[in-house]
This record gives structure tokens, C-alpha cells and sequence, in this order.
């Protein structure tokens, strides 16, 4: 799977980089038909919730499948992110299956 990685405010150092990979790969397992996916990470001002959010695009034949989660590191909210791509991933299957 092709994945773009962008940083948005700051610059994402080769141990973040590697992680997104890393976690991008395992989800290809999931996703056999996805033809890329964008990841795109910023720094947000509200520090109560946390203030990095990861958003991350599923390229999907005919669809796009979209999850944003907002944590206190950036691994926690791509690890949610992914978790909320799973689950999208599962109903788009169970629909192009009908």
C-alpha cells in the first residue's frame, strides 16, 4: 500500500514515521483492495483532550474510508484511528459482498 505521511506544524521524526508505517502495513492486511492511504498528523491547541490528531484516508475502489481521533500522543491516536478503520473496513466488505 502507497502511504503518504504529512506533518502539519512540526516535523515528524524517523521513529514516528517508522511507527505509522509499521501500523499502515498491518491494516494492508485488512484492506487487500485499498490502493493507498494518507496519513496526515497536527498539532492541535486544546491540550485537555490531548493535542495531536492523526487523521488517516483509506484509498478504497469506489470509496473513501476517513478516521480522525485526538489523543495526548500521536501513537495513541493513530492506534484509535486504525481501530476505527477496522470497523469501517468490515461494513464496506460486508456491503460490496451483497
Amino acid at each position: 500500500m502507497n502511504v503518504q505521511i504529512q506533518s502539519v506544524k512540526f516535523d515528524a521524526d524517523t521513529r514516528l514515521v517508522e511507527f505509522v508505517n509499521a501500523k499502515m502495513a498491518k491494516l494492508d492486511r485488512f484492506a487487500e483492495r485499498s490502493t493507498g492511504a494518507d496519513v496526515i498528523l497536527k498539532l492541535d491547541k486544546d491540550v485537555e483532550k490531548g493535542n495531536k490528531i492523526a487523521t488517516i484516508s483509506l484509498h478504497m475502489p469506489g470509496e473513501e474510508l476517513v478516521a480522525t481521533h485526538q489523543a495526548r500522543s500521536f501513537e495513541e491516536a493513530i492506534d484509535e484511528a486504525i481501530d476505527a478503520l477496522k470497523h469501517q473496513i468490515e461494513k464496506f466488505k460486508a456491503k460490496v459482498e451483497k
